[in-house]
């Protein structure tokens, strides 16, 4: 079977987690918090991405009041393995990793 590549070139966060959407099935609110919770991240340097930190600083960006209401969030985040959890600490599952330098993909017909 011939292989194929494709180059796609991505400016945000949040385009980056658009791409990936195909697999992990998020809405648009949710791409936009969890894009949000990176973003934060790469700037609090928190080692845990839902730290009480962090999500008072996505609340305060997205517009929601209460910043417990991320959890709900946090759940289907985790749920749909966009979020990984170990020993309580929430980290960003490594094919939604902005930094990650390239990424090949590999798709086998059954």
């Amino acid at each position: 079977m011939k292989k194929r590549r494709i180059t796609v070139n991505i400016d945000s966060t949040l385009k980056y987690l658009q791409l990936w959407n195909g697999i992990f099935h998020l809405t648009d609110k949710g791409l936009q918090i969890l894009s949000t919770f990176i973003d934060v991240q790469s700037i609090t340097e928190e080692v845990n991405l839902c730290s009480v930190r962090n999500k008072k600083e996505v609340a305060r960006i997205v517009g929601i009041k209460d910043y417990n209401t991320l959890n709900n969030y946090i759940k289907r985040f985790k749920d749909k393995g966009a979020m990984l959890k170990s020993m309580n600490i929430y980290k960003i599952n490594p094919f939604l990793d902005p930094h990650t330098e390239s990424v090949e993909v590999t798709i086998n017909r059954v």
